[in-house]
């Protein structure tokens, strides 16, 4: 392992890759901290300039992105109080208060490692169990995959915090969109109304485009008439100047703390598409409850900033193992890397790290090398990173909005992906008007294919639907997905009886 991986360092090392590295992590520190571009949209606006990249170039690329990414948001959280991605928003909570207090370059620096030594952290986890992760997985039959998906779509529906009933209809949409098209057997037309568009099917990215960034679009729209946020009054260019090992050391001397939040980090990473926001609130509630001074939270103890940035970066470590292992995207950014990789020609999944041991350790490589540019990146350029965010959005918006549309269109070179992003951004608006969450038909769309093939071959090697319960590894992932929902209604349940008991009560005058 060890040797793959010293060849995996010395691939990235060479000017084609690391370049690629580099300009994937400063798009990332930049879109992170641009309040409003959001991780996945940034990954989304690099895509189309990687397809004529080697695919370790663009791998690398996506990889610098999303470690950048996690990472880019604290600068703007703890500078300016707007948090850059949902991933930083526990890092405002204790950041900005600090920097207020005079000690801005503390709060950044103390993010900026807290985020390297969690990062580096997750790294451990994803490099020591992919390997073992994809042989268990080698284990699987059709019928386990089968389970396997229907598990994670079980637990992304059920994880959905306002209704359970949303979440499922939102996945049954995504499954619905897979359906259209030949299907991936037999190659047999499904409701395609004889229309020649409908023929191919759609495409998994032009949907993504679409449901993600064009809703995140319509939304900033909708806000830009809205007041400024609170703290932007903040922005003057502050001193960043700290004692790195002052910092470091701090960090370091709260050892339990940091693998705390790392573990946490890379369990909710490794759960498909909760993503860096659950982890870095949820280290950060920890963290609170097990600390000596609870009633410092809030107030810019190092403790919080600590917490939030060391379990957003852990985050990605666990997110790359989920889709190396088994071919599961663990959030909207690995759904794109995925959906790259197909474009590649490359299939991720249990053989991905024995059948592509160059590539699968040039990602590890990059991930690990990631981190060293991101710190280097931050010190070099956070003050420029803050001009940056004051980039008007009546600016940035058509901007962004362009590069989808070529995106989307330069996948094939067809117009028909543009109309898919087009369909698929309005429905995206329209069910987050609804309130209806949007990863369960993100995960529908990538899933579907997989569970229909893993389910058809299923039959065709036994007609007996009894082997989906008693063979041992599908049978238990069938029960966990029973539970997730059933635990998930409960959860629902619970927490309506708890708002109707804090009611006041009617009074009969």
């Amino acid at each position: 392992m060890l040797e793959l991986l010293g060849a995996g360092l010395l691939n990235i090392l060479q000017a084609k890759y690391l370049l690629s590295l580099v300009i994937g992590t400063l798009a990332g520190v930049v879109g992170g901290a641009l309040p409003g571009v959001t991780i996945t949209m940034t990954i989304i606006l690099i895509l189309p300039f990687t397809f004529g990249l080697d695919p370790l170039q663009g791998l690398a690329a996506m990889t610098g992105v999303y470690v950048g990414g996690s990472a880019g948001g604290l600068v703007t959280a703890c500078l300016i109080g707007i948090p850059g991605t949902p991933s930083a928003i526990a890092t405002t909570f204790d950041g900005f208060p600090m920097a207020r207090k005079g000690q801005p370059g503390r709060a950044v620096w103390l993010g900026v490692w807290a985020s390297f030594w969690g990062g580096l952290l997750g790294g451990v986890f994803l490099i020591a169990t992919t390997g073992p992760l994809a042989a268990f997985a080698l284990e699987f039959g059709p019928w386990e995959f089968f389970s396997l998906f229907l598990f994670a779509l079980a637990m992304v529906a059920g994880l959905t915090e306002a209704s359970l009933l949303k979440g499922l209809i939102s996945g049954a949409i995504g499954l619905m969109a897979t359906i259209i098209g030949a299907d991936p057997i037999m190659g047999v037309p499904r409701l395609t109304l004889g229309s020649e568009f409908l023929q191919g099917g759609f495409q998994f990215l032009p949907i993504l485009i679409g449901v993600f960034a064009f809703a995140q679009i319509m939304t900033d729209i909708e806000k830009m008439g809205g007041p400024a946020p609170a703290g932007t009054v903040a922005r003057v260019a502050p001193s960043l100047s700290v004692s790195h090992l002052k910092v470091i050391a701090e960090i370091l001397g709260r050892p339990f703390l940091l693998l705390r939040s790392t573990v946490i980090g890379i369990l909710i990473g490794v759960l498909p598409a909760i993503g860096g926001s659950a982890a870095n609130i949820m280290a950060y509630d920890q963290a609170k409850k097990f600390s000596r001074h609870p009633e410092r939270f809030g107030t810019g103890t190092p403790e919080g900033i600590i917490a939030s940035e060391a379990s957003n970066n852990a985050n990605v470590g666990g997110s790359l193992v989920t889709i190396m292992a088994f071919g599961i995207p663990g959030d909207a950014v690995t759904a794109v890397m995925l959906g790259a990789m197909i474009i590649h020609g490359i299939q991720p999944g249990p053989l991905f790290v024995s059948q592509e041991p160059r590539l699968a350790y040039g990602i590890f490589a990059a991930y690990l090398l990631a981190h060293l540019i991101m710190v280097l990146l931050v010190g070099a350029g956070a003050r420029l990173f803050l001009r940056i965010v004051t980039v008007p959005k009546p600016v940035l918006i058509p901007v962004v909005l362009v590069f989808c549309v070529i995106g989307a269109y330069a996948l094939n070179n067809i117009i028909e992906n543009v109309y898919v992003l087009l369909l698929f951004g309005v429905l995206g608006y329209a069910m987050v008007k609804l309130g209806f969450p949007l990863a369960p038909l993100i995960l529908g769309v990538v899933l579907g294919d997989q569970i229909e093939v893993n389910l058809v071959r299923a039959i065709m090697t036994d007609a007996n639907p009894w082997l989906f319960l008693t063979r041992p590894i599908s049978g238990t992932l069938i029960g966990l997905s029973v539970v997730s929902v059933a635990f998930a209604v409960w959860q629902h349940y619970r927490t309506r009886a708890r708002l109707a008991e804090t009611a006041e009560p009617d009074v009969d005058f």
